[in-house]
């Protein structure tokens, strides 16, 4: 019987991992898939040299199996700010096959004897994973995709590995990417060096960098205003690794991965307040992050372990500025709980405003309010949900200040002028936009409000075949709509085979996360890092344009920012619009 009891109870409060993966789960070496593409071999056999390499531009994903079709540069120019990520890609192409390719560069020579120390420099070789598309008719790419066959699919470059030597087969192109972090002591001017790329057997070749950094300084991300909001799977780390939830060996496994996100400038810790508050849209079904027992007289008992355990993870990460608790509105009206009296879960069935959901939730708002109030948390505390109707959203608002009228609210959704003001975090879909007034309002009362894309957008987004620049241009466009950030529901509900295949059941690929296993990060998430660090510098300059009085300085800033809205893209590219803003603002 106490078995029974125990296995209900950790299944209740999210303890057990669902559907543990087999353990062959890639984590370091592995073999991407095949691309099914044509092949122009003429190309291969007209190369005058066997194996080639130039700079290329962070804007392509360069195909693994053509000759790039590229103007060869050996020198790469860039200009940053003191406290930047610069990125840059290199392409290295092959008609023969090298066996042990590594990569290195070597410290950037500045101005008198300052240098730029190769420690700041990364370097990761690109890897390829299967994508799809759109939906056929161009317009988004929601809707269950059950076969693979029916969607047009191919190998794209994004998975930014860990592994520093590889062969590369014949016939192969092999990006590299290059992020440089510019010390916040750096001395202003000129630094040159080179990258180079060895392999057995053959004499090594390199290429010039140079880059120019600018007499300002960006904070470190943890300073950065912008309020991101990757929404974390712990669940999806702990199939993949093949660990049981909450263990040593989960948060061992979680820590590279949610380290990236931090190191993004990440604000908010995601949790997790009943079972499955999405239904099944990711490959592992999110658990409830707190026990919930009814006892044997009919009163309620929580156990906040296992939240208290991630939140403190979390936050000792660095990620530590807001909490947001899902949800008091899942996709599926039925509520889990643990009945002692039974030694059974058992499940509420009931919409918001009945009596029945109240019953279940005031007892726990009113302790869990308590709980947060205990360990500090309070102030930093939202209930959240997202994408719910208006009446179902007013019925859970209700019940949540009757608990405590303090708590505050956070929603991901269409705008609704009849709760916004009881909403402390607000978060509007891609093209909605607050009335101005509201916004001006909204930010005076030290109130979030941000806006998110997801698979109805097909562009500007994330995919896995999303031009890279769309995620920069994210930012921009943050700026530019005057919210203080930006959501996306999945940094990294992997699918099952996430560093080959990004396809999934439901959604277009790539739509369900951002990064791969085993600290590995993407082009797509490292550009992505770019327009952020972009919307950080534009708001320096306009405060500081506008504290100077320099209206000239502050115009052409915002003309170009202002570009950056919904339909902009219809008659230009984002790496067109990105390579632009970006000229402006770094000649400023």
């Amino acid at each position: 019987m106490r078995n029974t009891f125990l296995c209900c109870l950790l299944a209740s409060s999210g303890l057990l991992a669902t559907a543990q993966q087999q353990t062959t789960s890639p984590l370091w070496e592995y073999t991407e898939l095949t691309d099914t593409k044509p092949i122009d071999p003429i190309a291969w056999e007209n190369m005058k040299t066997p194996t080639r390499l130039s700079w290329g531009s962070t804007d392509v994903r360069y195909s693994k199996t053509n000759v790039p079709k590229i103007k060869e540069t050996k020198t790469w120019k860039g200009s940053g700010w003191k406290g930047e990520r610069i990125n840059a890609q290199a392409i290295l192409w092959s008609a023969a096959p090298l066996n042990k390719v590594s990569v290195s560069v070597s410290d950037l020579k500045g101005p008198g004897k300052n240098s730029i120390p190769a420690s700041s420099i990364k370097t990761n070789l690109v890897k390829y994973v299967m994508t799809d598309e759109l939906n056929k008719d161009g317009k988004g790419a929601c809707g269950h995709r059950p076969d693979k066959a029916q969607w047009d699919s191919s190998l794209v470059a994004d998975v930014l590995d860990i592994i520093k030597i590889q062969d590369v087969t014949a016939r192969t192109t092999q990006p590299i990417w290059m992020n440089i972090r510019i010390p916040e002591t750096a001395t202003p001017g000129t630094y040159t060096g080179e990258l180079t790329v060895s392999s057995e057997g053959q004499e090594p070749m390199s290429l010039k960098i140079v880059l120019n950094v600018l007499n300002r300084t960006l904070p470190a991300p943890k300073d950065w205003s912008f309020h991101l909001d990757l929404w974390q799977n712990p669940y999806a780390v702990a199939r993949y690794y093949n660990v049981p939830l909450w263990s040593k060996e989960h948060f061992d496994a979680m820590r590279p991965t949610m380290q990236t996100l931090a190191d993004a400038g990440q604000k908010i810790i995601t949790t997790t307040l009943l079972h499955a508050p999405w239904g099944g849209q990711t490959e592992d079904t999110f658990g409830s992050m707190v026990t919930r027992i009814k006892k044997i007289d009919g009163s309620w008992a929580f156990d906040y372990a296992i939240f208290d355990k991630w939140v403190e993870f979390m936050m000792s990460l660095g990620i530590d500025q807001q909490i947001n608790c899902y949800s008091l509105i899942p996709w599926k009206l039925s509520f889990q709980y643990y009945d002692q009296a039974t030694h059974t879960l058992k499940y509420v069935d009931a919409k918001p405003g009945e009596t029945a959901y109240n019953d279940y939730w005031y007892d726990f708002l009113v302790s869990f309010a308590k709980h947060l109030k205990e360990k500090g948390w309070w102030e930093i505390t939202t209930i959240g949900m997202d994408e719910r109707a208006l009446k179902d959203m007013q019925a859970a608002i209700a019940i949540i200040k009757k608990a405590d009228p303090e708590y505050k609210v956070s929603l991901a959704g269409n705008y609704h002028p009849e709760i916004e003001k009881d909403l402390y975090d607000y978060c509007l879909g891609f093209g909605h936009n607050f009335p101005e007034e509201v916004k001006a309002r909204r930010e005076k009362e030290g109130k979030i409000s941000t806006y998110y894309t997801c698979c109805a957008e097909p562009y500007p987004n994330t995919f896995t075949f999303s031009p890279t620049a769309e995620a920069t241009w994210i930012g921009w466009h943050a700026a530019a709509g005057n919210y203080d950030g930006y959501l996306r529901w999945a940094y990294n509900s992997w699918t099952i085979d996430p560093l080959r295949d990004s396809r999934f059941r439901t959604w277009a690929a790539g739509d369900c996360y951002l990064v791969y296993p085993n600290g590995r990060s993407s082009i797509r998430m490292e550009r992505l890092i770019e327009g952020i660090q972009d919307y950080e510098k534009i708001r320096i300059l306009r405060e500081e344009f506008e504290k100077n009085g320099a209206k000239g300085k502050l115009t052409k800033l915002n003309n170009i920012v202002n570009q950056f809205q919904a339909d902009g893209l219809i008659n230009q590219t984002a790496a067109e619009m990105v390579n632009k803003g970006r000229a402006v603002l770094n000649s400023l």
